[in-house]
């Protein structure tokens, strides 16, 4: 219960003292790069206090600009995990709900997170566009393509298209990310937090054009599921 409690404690201590100072940020940041900069820091604090350490493997298939990165879901920790070691600026694709979270909500909103309404499907057009814009300026955006987490830890399959519809538009390649571990230091569900190893392997950019909307899901699922196994 001792990781559970610091986890909790250092997260949430570290939320309240930066608030006001991430809010007066984001007054002199329109991109959201500053806010991000500061979410990364906190990420990197959660984990340090979780016990939680991260590799990440195969900085090399790191694009230049702008993409798409997909990442399996199975704990929160995915979230601390690659917003505090994928060293690039995105924006996270983040439910509705979240931005009910009192701080956190805010922070994300200053931050340029992007809310998927999954109950109107208007909306959830219309949040994509907003995606599309800010890929097209030049920040990459990280989706979970399963839409929620596993909770056996397995990759649920197929995705949803939504992430996919958005690089084919955009013109820009997806990054599969593999994340391994993170189902042991919290399932979900789970309410102990344990200390440990979660590697993230990125794999190889794979380019969203010229390609069917199921070939380019099937070859992003492929791609993760190779990652489990190295």
């Amino acid at each position: 219960m001792l990781w559970t409690f610091t986890t909790a404690a250092g997260s949430y201590l570290y939320i309240v003292l930066m608030i006001i100072p991430h809010v007066i940020v984001s007054l002199f940041s329109r991109t959201g790069n500053l806010p991000h900069i500061l979410a990364r820091s906190w990420a990197r604090f959660t984990l340090l206090c979780s016990g939680a350490r991260v590799e990440l493997r195969g900085r090399e298939n790191i694009p230049d600009g702008p993409a798409v990165y997909m990442a399996n879901h199975v704990s929160h920790f995915d979230v601390f995990a690659i917003l505090g070691h994928l060293d690039i600026q995105f924006r996270w694709t983040v439910k509705k709900e979240l931005y009910t979270i009192p701080l956190l909500g805010l922070a994300m909103r200053r931050a340029g997170y992007i809310m998927i309404d999954r109950s109107n499907h208007e909306k959830a057009v219309r949040s994509l566009k907003t995606a599309a814009e800010k890929i097209r300026n030049g920040t990459s955006i990280v989706i979970f393509p399963e839409g929620t987490r596993s909770c056996d830890g397995r990759l649920q399959y197929p995705f949803k298209k939504g992430g996919f519809h958005l690089a084919m538009e955009s013109g820009v390649p997806i990054v599969p990310i593999t994340v391994v571990g993170s189902h042991e230091v919290l399932p979900k569900h789970g309410k102990r937090v344990k200390p440990g190893k979660i590697v993230l392997n990125m794999g190889k950019p794979i380019a969203s054009a010229g390609s069917s909307m199921d070939a380019l899901m099937e070859e992003v699922y492929n791609s993760i599921k190779l990652g489990y196994t190295l």
